[in-house]
């Protein structure tokens, strides 16, 4: 089943990096749970092994009492610290750092990397050897957006978003190549020249197609024509008048 956290990123939005307070923090958070349940104790044991036989009973069972009573409510006290802590989702994305606390009630807040100016981080000496420390994350006008107590990997986690920031904003300056353009149209082709025109039959007079007609004859009458032929001249000749 997916956490609260993942149900908030958005499309194409990927977690870097996970973490929450350092368990640590459980044990400070809940030291007085764990007076309370070791005084649960220590009455349980006096009243059971360490008070005199001739204790009167009352006594022992207010004591008896008295301790499973702190018991359970140690044991609750220390079961809610331990279901907050387990809650937490600090989370270093692509685009934001978000932070989410709650067990039933959720609060989420997240800060988008684009106004991130700075981090702050402190650690105690204890803290560098457990790997935990206290993150203060800064806008551009050196105001504290969020606080990170006890952030465990507090190192990998600073550092993670420092790398995505500068990620993000490689991304918002990159110049974009221009768009390929497309090849020009070729040109045209000629257009083909135009047709010659048709030779037309020259009008001839009519001496000229009797002195035409004439040398056909003639010719018809040596044989250098055939009568086909001639009756063929004779038919174009006579279309000219």
């Amino acid at each position: 089943m997916a956490r609260y956290a993942d149900r908030l990123l958005a499309d194409g939005e990927r977690v870097a990096l996970r973490s929450r307070q350092h368990v640590l923090a459980t044990m400070i958070e809940g030291r007085v749970a764990w007076a309370i349940l070791v005084a649960a104790l220590v009455l349980v044991i006096l009243a059971g092994f360490f008070l005199a036989p001739s204790t009167a009973d009352f006594v022992r069972s207010a004591f008896s009492w008295l301790g499973l009573a702190l018991l359970l409510v140690g044991l609750v006290w220390i079961g809610q610290i331990y279901l907050s802590w387990y809650s937490q989702d600090y989370l270093v994305t692509n685009r934001r750092v978000i932070k989410v606390e709650g067990i039933f009630n959720k609060r989420s807040a997240d800060s988008s990397l684009e106004k991130i100016n700075d981090a702050v981080l402190q650690q105690s000496v204890l803290g560098r050897m457990l790997g935990y420390g206290d993150l203060d994350i800064m806008t551009a006008a050196e105001e504290s957006v969020d606080r990170y107590r006890m952030l465990s990997q507090a190192q990998t986690f600073k550092r993670t978003m420092l790398d995505e920031k500068h990620k993000l904003e490689q991304e918002a300056f990159q110049i974009p190549a221009p768009p390929l353009r497309a090849a020009p149209p070729p040109p045209p082709e000629p257009a083909p020249p135009p047709a010659p025109a048709a030779p037309t039959s020259r009008q001839m007079s009519s001496e000229e197609i009797t002195s035409a007609l004439g040398d056909l004859a003639d010719l018809r009458d040596r044989g250098a024509i055939s009568p086909e032929e001639y009756e063929a001249k004779k038919q174009d000749l006579l279309g000219r008048l």
